[in-house]
């Protein structure tokens, strides 16, 4: 089942997704923010199959000696995001102004990847209010 026609994620997905998150966010180390890297969002597509997510959370979950809060986690994964598109941004426009430095393959693999980033984090935000329409439907 697709959620908003988007991007073709089912539910289970955007799950798995949520769950690693929540790994991500026990890992005591902060993840790097540097523009070039999309910490935790750009190793998504290093996990082979669903049932890796769940072991990712697994060990995570086990790891937590630290504990960061679920707004804290969503935020850092928000700014990664957004560093993603300001970095991809950055090189379009080095490309379109003929800097050497950048090829249009780098320039169009980091729009990409800022693009899928984008569109899991709108799923996840989907994912999020049907939640909560769903827990304030609840009768007490």
């Amino acid at each position: 089942m697709s959620i908003g026609g988007i991007g073709g994620i089912d539910s289970s997905r955007i799950e798995a997704m949520m769950a690693q998150l929540k790994a991500a966010a026990t890992k005591p180390a902060a993840p790097n923010l540097a523009p070039g890297s999309l910490g935790g969002i750009g190793n998504l597509g290093k996990l082979g199959k669903l049932g890796d997510l769940g072991k990712a959370a697994d060990v995570g979950a086990s790891e937590g000696a630290s504990k960061v809060s679920f707004s804290d986690a969503l935020k850092n994964s928000l700014q990664q995001v957004s560093n993603s598109q300001k970095h991809a941004e950055e090189l379009g426009q080095k490309f379109a102004m003929g800097d050497d430095s950048v090829s249009l393959s780098d320039t169009m693999i980091a729009m990409q990847k800022s693009s899928i980033a984008f569109q899991a984090t709108v799923q996840v935000r989907n994912k999020l209010v049907s939640a909560y329409h769903e827990i304030m439907n609840m009768q007490v």
